[in-house]
């Protein structure tokens, strides 16, 4: 099996966001370190996780969906697969892969975390799972504790089930790279 990280994110950043300037660094030390990336296959974050892998010539995947709008593959997919259902598309986005980066989004990317989030109390109890921002991510973290957990509405294992961390650094050591 190669080694395959997914990312998810906004297709609306511009290379100038400080988002996407983080998530290139980030996947550009993992393409270093010899990881293939798996994204969405657009623009934005995407597009900054597939040219991180392309420029180290590491395998770059797009999971393009067709949409009205927004999605229009990167130019630095060098294997790509087009799908009509976001659900089967969601799926092949978790497929074969070490771990999953969520970056900064917007509803889409939502709907993407917390399908895994849901998953991961289910079918892929293995998948390491890291929020990549900690000012961005953290208020909806807070939101999990201050709300859904006060309530009993998810236990203390299912904030396990992730890790936020806030650089490179964080992130090679949580994947003990």
């Amino acid at each position: 099996m190669s080694k395959i990280i997914s990312v998810f994110g906004s297709a609306r950043l511009s290379e100038d966001s400080v988002y996407y300037k983080e998530c290139f660094s980030l996947c550009d030390k993992l393409a270093k370190l010899g990881y293939g990336i798996k994204t969405g296959g657009g623009g934005g974050i995407m597009q900054a996780a597939n040219k991180a892998a392309y420029l180290n010539n590491v395998e770059s995947i797009g999971i393009n969906i067709k949409l009205p709008h927004e999605q229009k593959l990167n130019e630095y997919c060098t294997k790509s697969y087009l799908f009509t259902d976001l659900s089967l598309r969601k799926q092949e986005l978790l497929k074969d892969v070490q771990a999953v980066i969520v970056c900064a989004g917007g509803y889409g990317t939502l709907d993407e975390l917390f399908e895994i989030l849901t998953l991961s109390q289910t079918k892929l109890k293995t998948m390491k799972i890291i929020l990549f921002n900690k000012e961005f991510f953290s208020p909806l973290i807070d939101f999990f504790k201050n709300t859904l957990l006060k309530h009993n509405l998810i236990d203390n294992e299912s904030l396990k089930i992730f890790t936020l961390c806030d650089n490179e650094e964080e992130v090679l050591k949580y994947l003990h790279l």
